[in-house]
């Protein structure tokens, strides 16, 4: 049997995640959207929903996801109320009913395996475990300063330039601490400029990871850059041309040498762990390297905060939250299968 688990992407804010969704999108047999924003906000809010065997309750939640503009289901292009419907008649699970949209936008295009890519799902893989049990994570890792310099330059970001350090170090440190604790075959991580170097090589190691042949259509993103990009996402724009190394190294022309020196005097170990050579940039300014803990200090309390607020909230949750969609996810969640149709656990 094909594999059938959901994929998701991560990685740190303007490591290429959205060429890599495009990557993937353009396999026969997978989708992935444009990002959603309904799946961590859905999960945060879970015990608002209530009760999700009532029907009414799995209607409120539908529409929650389908009508409000916050959550960008209207960027998918799919029936309103065929989607709310699915949720509806669907298991009364959260998981459930998030997975449904994700899988109706893969049936949109015909294909049967789906996912979703947003950067920021690195501080996330629990929840997204909790909701898709069989989830298999794919973590594209690019040098940090180049991470950074174009984090300063997106129309988007308003923080500071401690606040796109502390990002990139966050999502190393998850590669190296939290990934191994993931299920076993749940984890891949490949970086942006070998990626971008070999595609196929990197490509072919993906698809041995998910399970899945290896397609010569994944080398050209481009080609459906039109598709799963949207058009007002004009940072993207060089999706659509060809994968390129240019913009490697693109560093060195884009921080100025204070911003050299914060991004090698924090991330210098976490650089080298993966292979980046350091310029031999000075010890940054002391007043600077304050101001960076400040920012790193800020944003682990706020984790923390959320952690602490989520354990409490499962506390009264009043239902199970995994999906009950793929054949996994079916055996896991326990459920009776008809006679003469066994569901195999697929790798």
């Amino acid at each position: 049997m094909k594999p059938d688990r959901p994929i998701f992407i991560l990685g740190c804010p303007r490591s290429g995640t959205t060429m890599l969704q495009l990557m993937l999108h353009a396999h026969p047999r997978v989708a992935i959207p444009p990002e959603t924003r309904f799946m961590v906000s859905a999960y945060q809010r879970r015990l608002q929903f209530g009760d999700l065997n009532d029907a009414e309750h799995r209607r409120e939640l539908a529409e929650w996801v389908v009508d409000r503009h916050q959550t960008r289901f209207h960027e998918l292009n799919l029936g309103r109320d065929e989607v709310l419907g699915q949720i509806v008649d669907g298991p009364p699970t959260l998981g459930s009913a998030l997975g449904i949209v994700l899988r109706a936008y893969a049936t949109r295009h015909g294909k049967p395996r789906w996912g979703d890519k947003r950067p920021s799902y690195f501080q996330y893989t629990d929840v997204l475990l909790r909701l898709f049990p069989d989830a298999q994570f794919v973590h594209l890792v690019r040098d940090g300063r180049d991470c950074v310099a174009s984090l300063k330059e997106m129309p988007w970001y308003n923080g500071s330039v401690y606040s796109a350090v502390s990002a990139w170090a966050e999502a190393i440190d998850f590669a190296r601490h939290g990934a191994p604790r993931l299920p076993e075959g749940s984890y891949h991580e490949l970086r942006y400029e070998d990626l971008t170097a070999e595609p196929e090589a990197h490509l072919r190691r993906l698809c041995e990871f998910l399970g899945e042949d290896f397609h010569p259509a994944m080398c050209d993103p481009a080609a459906v850059a039109g598709i799963a990009v949207p058009t007002r996402k004009t940072w993207h724009a060089r999706t659509y041309g060809e994968v390129t190394t240019a913009r490697t190294g693109s560093w060195r022309e884009r921080l100025d040498p204070g911003e050299v020196s914060l991004c090698e005097s924090v991330l210098g170990d976490r650089l080298e762990t993966y292979g980046y050579e350091l310029s031999g940039a000075p010890r940054v300014e002391t007043s600077r390297l304050v101001c960076y803990e400040r920012t790193a200090a800020k944003r682990k309390l706020a984790r923390v905060k959320r952690i602490t607020f989520d354990r409490l909230m499962r506390l009264r949750e009043p239902n199970p939250l995994g999906a009950r969609l793929t054949s996994a996810q079916i055996v896991l969640a326990g459920v009776p299968m008809p006679r003469n149709e066994p569901v195999a656990v697929t790798g």
